[in-house]
């Protein structure tokens, strides 16, 4: 998911200072977006990485079947109260938990361009291919009669041709009630937090999926320093491949905006030079 609007705000910064001309300045901002190459290649190349989502989603399976056994279960911090009998429910985030952009991480490198420029194009296009594990993992939830909701911060406008592209890769998707909730949907801010308090009012939450720590807990807690950020992981040590099931985004992510201090790095230099200090060869 998507929690890429903050990291992408910062780049839609970068994006109006230095601006994509062209010549020697389209030149530069290809050579900035190159940097990225190879987290992009894995993503798109290595059996690696297909392995590891596979594993991930094999292993929310099995946890779906401990889950619907113990009702006193739920991975939703936010649910509180009497919540055993209510029907069951997973929220999953869309954008590299579900659906793979890595073509439009491709695009930006061979054409020189950044986010948010050609983004709501590539949505509009509903050409995302499945995530590697995810249609196994989502049909068995359903089977299972347990209600999926695709909870992301893609903006509203993407609402169909999002549906569309789920649709069309034969995932499930029902349409009794509303399951895809969009940022800028009623209100709806980058925070998933209200979304899920949402969905928690008359399910039980029994897994959450994302790529992001905030399709966990709040965007508040998760704007932290990358070495305090970083803490999190221990923090919620039990929850992790039990009822939260985290999916490996090497592209983009609130990760990187750490290292800039959540600040906006206000160059392409001064972002290059932050990422160096943020290396530790000892």
């Amino acid at each position: 998911m998507k929690s890429r609007n903050q990291i992408y705000i910062f780049s839609f910064f970068i994006v109006l200072c230095c601006g994509h001309l062209q010549g020697d300045n389209l030149q530069t901002d290809k050579s900035f977006q190159e940097q990225s190459m190879l987290a992009v290649l894995y993503a798109q190349t290595s059996a690696e990485f297909a392995a590891n989502n596979i594993q991930v989603y094999n292993n929310a399976i099995t946890a779906i079947d401990k889950a619907l056994k113990d009702t006193s279960w739920t991975a939703a911090l936010e649910q509180k109260g009497n919540f055993s009998s209510k029907s069951p429910a997973i929220i999953i985030d869309v954008d590299e938990t579900v659906l793979d952009n890595s073509a439009f991480q491709a695009r930006t490198i061979l054409e020189g361009f950044s986010y948010p420029e050609g983004w709501i194009d590539w949505g509009l296009e509903g050409s995302a291919d499945a995530v590697a594990g995810v249609s196994k993992f989502l049909n068995y939830a359903d089977q299972k009669g347990v209600k999926i909701f695709y909870v992301t911060n893609r903006v509203s406008e993407l609402e169909q041709s999002t549906k569309a592209n789920i649709i069309n890769l034969n995932l499930p998707f029902d349409e009794d009630i509303d399951v895809l909730l969009m940022k800028g949907e009623n209100d709806w801010t980058s925070d998933k937090v209200s979304r899920r308090l949402l969905i928690a009012n008359e399910y039980r939450i029994i897994l959450l999926v994302g790529d992001q720590l905030t399709d966990f807990i709040s965007s508040e807690e998760a704007t932290l320093e990358d070495i305090s950020r970083k803490e999190l992981a221990s923090k919620y040590e039990n929850m992790w491949g039990s009822k939260w099931f985290m999916i490996t985004n090497p592209m983009y992510g609130r990760w990187e905006f750490s290292l800039y201090d959540n600040k906006y790095p206000g160059s392409e230099e001064n972002q290059i030079q932050l990422r160096k200090e943020s290396l530790r060869p000892e």
